[in-house]
C-alpha cells in the first residue's frame, strides 16, 4: 500500500496530571487549545503539582504513528527545531516505522511543545507554543513532499497559518492524494468558520470534527444537523461524540457509531487522533463505513485508557487481535 502522509506541527508532549481546582488558575477555557510563549508554558510547567511525562505528539502525527502501528507506511511533513527534543521527536517517529525523510529542521529554533493538563475526569486542556513548527514556510512545501502517497492527512491547526494551510492542501492534491482534514478545536473552527466552507470544496475529501467543533461549525449543538452541514462540501464526514460514539456519511450512507465500552477513562490526549487514524485505515481499504467506525471506536477506547496520545502494548494487543493482525 502507497504511504499516508501526514501534514502538521511536530510538537512534543508535556502530560501532567492535575487536580480540577488546578485549572482555575490557568487562563482560557477548560478542554480546549490556546497558544503560549515559551515564557507563559515554562511558567505553567512549574506550577504544576508534579513534574510531566514526555511523549512525541501533535494531532497529525499522533494519527500518522497509529497508522503506523496499525500496518501502514507512513510519512510526516513538518518542522522540528535544532535541539535535543527535535533528535527525541525523528527518532521517535523512526522508532515506530515511519519516514522520517520529509521533515524540516530549524536549527535556530526550538521544537514545539504542548503542556496537556489532564483533570480527573480525563479532559485535556492543552496551552501550546509552536517553537520551530511556526517557521515551516508555505514555499517549503511541493508535490514532491507528498510523492509516492496515497493519502494526506491534515491537522486543522495548520489553519492558523492560513497562506500554509492552502499551500499544503494544493501540493497534497497535485500530487494526486486523497486529503483528509481533522478540525483540531473548537477555536479553530470559531475563528475560521467563514474561510472552511471554500478549502473544504477545493480539496478535502473527508472531515473529522467533534461535538465541540461541529456544534462551532453550525452555531448550535446538533450532531446531525452539522453532519448535514459538513457533507455540503465533503463525501466522507464523521461527527465524534465522545463517549457517545459518533455519526458517520461516507459517500451518501449514513451510520450512527456505537461506542465502544471504556471501564475507566485515565486521559483523552489523543483519542480523537487514534480515533481517526482508526477510521482512515479501514476507509483506504474500501471497507464500509459501520466497520471503519467500529476499528474508530475501538482505537478511541483504547487511548483513553492509558495516560499519553496512543494506546499502551496491551491495547495495541486489543486492537491487532481485533482486525487479525499477528
Amino acid at each position: 500500500m502507497r504511504k499516508v502522509i501526514g501534514v502538521g506541527a511536530p510538537i512534543v508532549d508535556l502530560l501532567a496530571r492535575v487536580p480540577e481546582a488546578f485549572l482555575a488558575g490557568v487562563p482560557g477555557e477548560k478542554g480546549g487549545m490556546l497558544m503560549v510563549s515559551p515564557e507563559e508554558q515554562r511558567a505553567l510547567v512549574e506550577s504544576l503539582p508534579e513534574p510531566p511525562a514526555r511523549a512525541p505528539g501533535g494531532a497529525a502525527a499522533n494519527t500518522i504513528a497509529a497508522l503506523a502501528k496499525l500496518g501502514l507506511p507512513v510519512a510526516f511533513v513538518g518542522k522540528v527545531g535544532g535541539d535535543a527534543d527535535g533528535d527525541y521527536y525523528l527518532d521517535a517517529f523512526a522508532a515506530c516505522g515511519g519516514d522520517t525523510s520529509r521533515f524540516k529542521r530549524a536549527p535556530e529554533s526550538h521544537t514545539a511543545r504542548c503542556l496537556s493538563m489532564i483533570t480527573p475526569d480525563a479532559a485535556r486542556t492543552m496551552r501550546t507554543d509552536l517553537g520551530a513548527s511556526l517557521l515551516l514556510r508555505p514555499e517549503e512545501l511541493g508535490p514532491a513532499d507528498f510523492a509516492g502517497c496515497a493519502h494526506a492527512f491534515i491537522e486543522g491547526y495548520l489553519l492558523f497559518n492560513p497562506p500554509l494551510a492552502e499551500a499544503a492542501l494544493r501540493a497534497a492534491k497535485e500530487a494526486g492524494c486523497t486529503v483528509s482534514l481533522d478540525m483540531g478545536s473548537f477555536e479553530i473552527v470559531r475563528a475560521f468558520r467563514d474561510t472552511l466552507p471554500g478549502l473544504l470544496d477545493r480539496y478535502v475529501d473527508a472531515v473529522f470534527a467533534n461535538e465541540d467543533e461541529a456544534r462551532e461549525f453550525i452555531g448550535r449543538d446538533d450532531p446531525a444537523a452539522a453532519l448535514d452541514a459538513f457533507s455540503a462540501h465533503c463525501g466522507t464526514v464523521a461527527v465524534k461524540l465522545g463517549a457517545e460514539g459518533a455519526w458517520v456519511r461516507d459517500r451518501g450512507e449514513t451510520v450512527r457509531v456505537a461506542p465502544e465500552p471504556v471501564d475507566r477513562a485515565v486521559d483523552s490526549t489523543g483519542a480523537g487522533d487514534c480515533w481517526a487514524a482508526g477510521f482512515l485505515y479501514g476507509w483506504l481499504q474500501g471497507w464500509p463505513p459501520a466497520r471503519c467506525g467500529e476499528l474508530a471506536s475501538l482505537l478511541g477506547a483504547e487511548t483513553v485508557r492509558c495516560l499519553g496520545a496512543q494506546p499502551d502494548a496491551d491495547g495495541w494487543a486489543r486492537i491487532h487481535a481485533r482486525i487479525g493482525h499477528s
